[in-house]
C-alpha cells in the first residue's frame, strides 16, 4: 500500500508540475522528487520483501495493509510539510518577505 500511495502521489504531482512547468512559482519539482524517491525506496523494499517471503507477499493481513496505508499517508503528509517549508524559505512570490518587512 505504501508503494501504491506514494506512486499515485508522485504521478499526480508530476502531471500538475508538467502542466505548470513554464511558471514553476510553487516549486512543484520539490514534492515530485520527494515522492518519486519514496516510490523507488518502497519498490526496492517490495523486491527484498518478496525475495524473503515469496508468494506470501501478495496476501498480506488486514492489519499489515492498514499499517502500510497509514505509513503511506504519513509519508505524503511529511512530504507536503517539507514542501511548505521550502516554499516559506525560498518565497518565490515574495509574499513572506513583503509581510515580514511591511512598513
Amino acid at each position: 500500500m505504501t508503494l501504491l500511495i506514494t506512486t499515485i502521489a508522485a504521478a499526480v504531482c508530476t502531471v500538475i508540475w508538467y502542466k505548470n512547468a513554464d511558471k514553476n512559482e510553487l516549486r512543484l519539482d520539490v514534492p515530485c522528487w520527494m515522492f518519486w524517491g519514496a516510490s523507488i525506496m518502497w519498490f526496492v523494499d517490495a523486491i527484498f520483501e518478496y525475495a524473503e517471503m515469496g508468494s506470501e507477499y501478495f496476501t498480506p493481513e488486514a492489519s499489515d495493509m492498514l499499517n502500510d496505508t497509514f505509513l503511506g499517508f504519513s509519508v505524503i503528509a511529511l512530504g507536503l510539510v517539507v514542501w511548505t517549508a521550502v516554499l516559506l524559505i525560498k518565497d518565490p512570490k515574495g509574499v513572506v518577505k513583503s509581510k515580514l518587512f511591511k512598513r
